[in-house]
């Protein structure tokens, strides 16, 4: 069932970030992977959710987004997210 990543972002070191973006890209297809939203426009509807940056990665399944997000491939490219970002990221099941 496919499966979807979602990050919420607010990034403290755009220059450095830059970097990140750059060395996280490639890595998703190597899971079957795609982005569906990669820092587009963001406008609040309802509720109190603010956020600067927001990201949708689609996978084939659960299974395959733990293993991108968890795999040697993207495990530099995390680390230097989690230096330059606070985020927030969750994966959901898709609908059947």
């Amino acid at each position: 069932m496919t499966a979807y990543v979602l990050v919420d972002i607010e990034v403290t070191d755009p220059v450095r970030y830059a970097v990140y973006k750059e060395m996280a890209a490639p890595t998703i297809p190597l899971y079957g992977g795609r982005y569906i939203v990669r820092g587009g426009a963001v406008e609040q509807l309802e509720g109190d959710w603010k956020t600067n940056r927001f990201v949708m990665v689609e996978f084939p399944s659960v299974e395959q987004a733990k293993a991108w997000h968890d795999g040697p491939e993207y495990r530099d490219a995390r680390a230097l997210r989690n230096e330059t970002a606070n985020s927030k990221m969750i994966v959901v099941e898709g609908v059947g």
